[in-house]
């Protein structure tokens, strides 16, 4: 999927359709003192791997990808929508 660099679109916080560049977001790490992943983290101490196998054949086959509009008048970024199933996602400039 061929997708612009830049979009006019709606800023949500100067309130009106200005133009938007457009950028994958990169996963982050995550949180370790969540409670999940702290009780994640416990239960894996000890073991060299997980603790039960993971499932075979049930797995997505394409990543979500996540978009982010960057508004050029006040720089602010905002996504939107939950994003979308692709599996080849290019930027092309206009």
């Amino acid at each position: 999927m061929k997708f612009p660099q830049t979009i006019r679109t709606f800023c949500v916080y100067c309130k009106k359709h200005t133009i938007h560049t457009v950028e994958i977001s990169k996963k982050k790490p995550r949180r370790t003192l969540a409670e999940g992943q702290r009780r994640f983290l416990r239960k894996m101490k000890g073991y060299g791997s997980f603790p039960k196998e993971n499932p075979k054949g049930r797995e997505k086959s394409t990543k979500r990808i996540d978009l982010r509009f960057k508004c050029q008048e006040c720089g602010k970024k905002h996504i939107r929508g939950g994003g979308f199933r692709v599996k080849k996602f290019n930027i092309v400039k206009q």
